[in-house]
């Protein structure tokens, strides 16, 4: 195949099976969510650019990852690099400050980042994310991360770790910021060639670095720095997190990414992948509303990449197709098959019958790599109301009558009316 036929370098195709996870993790994620009171957003995927350069013009996103470009009529757009700028655009678009608060939205889709491929890392990538609207308590950042850590138990890995710290506020940040320039500006020489940049653009983000860890080891630790009001709330959120059976640990080092964040950052981890490694993360964001010219609403929220969670759950996560009943028939009773298919699909039950026009030997091995249950239609068994039924996991045969076979397969039919020519084939025949 030539190379501009391939999928761009960071993508990937999603195929079955791991499809199935991917849907099974979505149905999971959106499930615990609605739990906790959270309702479905839906964005879309490209914004105005203005949306992400008001909240993170000197970020890396934004500088050097951004998938953007000018449509037809000259309107500068942007794909989404993540979900919550453009979530907070809809919130004040759509007037939800006006509706009783808190509000809790989450959101699942693609974003976009122009970043290098690695493990788990892709440029276009699937999210889940929950937002919350309209509580500056502690309580709020608590309920957050709780939800997220939740995700990820019901996923399969037991006792997360919630790597806390809180990155100030406007007014115990900037003596912060100026103690940070002032250790970095000391040891510039030492800089890696992105640091030296993030000192004059995001200081903050020296202490996100990779390369210069025994720098950042050594750098002032925030809480130093901390003013009264943001101690208390970090030790509110820490000990709600403890009390309710989450292991909490403090990361001097953590910060988040984008400029919006104030107070609470926080990142997931689990022990079996390592202290350095984080299944996602979030945090509070006071400050947001207000740069896109919206009202002061105080959120909180995260975004967790599904591609690393699922790598990292391995075979923990297990997600699986509906069984479906494969109608295989004899010679001469294609039609009657494909009827009895249609039948099972309208009381709720996956079913497929052969187009090919193949044998009964080859549907029979089609089926094996399909299904667990074979139902045979034709012969005389059809002619007196009856299929045979094979189970492909058991290795048994049973003959039944055909009205039966819901109940003897133990698949509880959805409640969807039928045809009263439901077996009109087979009426047919019989007369």
């Amino acid at each position: 195949m030539r190379p501009e036929l391939q999928r761009p370098r960071g993508t990937q195709d999603v195929l079955p099976p791991h499809s199935w996870k991917v849907e099974g993790m979505r149905q999971l994620a959106l499930a615990v969510a609605r739990r906790y009171g959270f309702e479905p957003l839906e964005t879309p995927i490209f914004e105005q650019s203005a949306v992400f350069l008001r909240v993170g013009e000197n970020t890396d996103i934004v500088q050097h990852e951004r998938y953007a470009f000018r449509d037809a009529g000259g309107v500068d757009l942007t794909l989404r690099p993540e979900g919550t700028a453009g979530a907070a655009r809809a919130f004040i678009e759509n007037g939800l400050a006006q509706q009783p608060q808190p509000v809790r939205l989450c959101y699942w889709g693609p974003m976009f980042r122009r970043e290098r491929p690695e493990a788990g890392r892709f440029r276009q990538h699937t999210q889940f994310g929950a937002e919350l609207y309209g509580s500056e308590l502690p309580f709020a950042d608590a309920e957050i991360i709780l939800l997220a850590t939740a995700v990820v138990e019901a996923a399969g890995l037991t006792d997360p770790v919630v790597r806390l710290n809180s990155i100030g506020c406007e007014v115990c940040r900037p003596r912060y910021r100026t103690a940070l320039i002032e250790y970095y500006q000391g040891r510039r020489a030492e800089l890696c060639e992105d640091c030296q940049v993030r000192l004059e653009r995001n200081p903050l983000r020296l202490l996100d670095c990779k390369v210069d860890v025994a720098i950042r080891a050594e750098a002032p630790d925030i809480a130093d720095f901390w003013c009264e009001a943001c101690r208390t709330h970090y030790e509110a959120v820490r000990s709600l997190l403890e009390r309710a059976g989450r292991t909490v640990r403090r990361d001097p080092r953590l910060v988040r990414g984008l400029d919006y964040y104030t107070r609470t950052v926080f990142e997931v981890g689990h022990p079996s992948l390592g202290e350095s490694v984080a299944l996602f993360g979030g945090g509070r964001y006071d400050g947001l509303m207000e740069s896109l010219d919206g009202p002061k609403v105080p959120a909180v929220g995260f975004g967790m990449g599904i591609e690393r969670l699922l790598s990292a759950l391995e075979g923990r996560f297990v997600a699986t197709p509906l069984t479906p009943v494969y109608v295989a028939h004899l010679p001469g009773f294609a039609e009657e098959a494909q009827l009895l298919a249609e039948s099972l699909r309208r009381q709720g039950v996956a079913a497929e019958a052969d187009l090919l026009g193949r044998s009964l030997k080859a549907q029979l091995k089609d089926a094996s790599r399909r299904t667990r249950w074979v139902v045979l239609v034709g012969g005389r068994e059809w002619e007196s109301g009856q299929v045979v039924v094979r189970d492909l996991e058991q290795g048994s045969q049973e003959t039944i009558p055909y009205d039966q076979l819901m109940q003897w397969m133990g698949i509880e039919a959805a409640q969807v009316p039928l045809s009263g020519r439901r077996w009109a084939a087979a009426d047919q025949r019989q007369d």
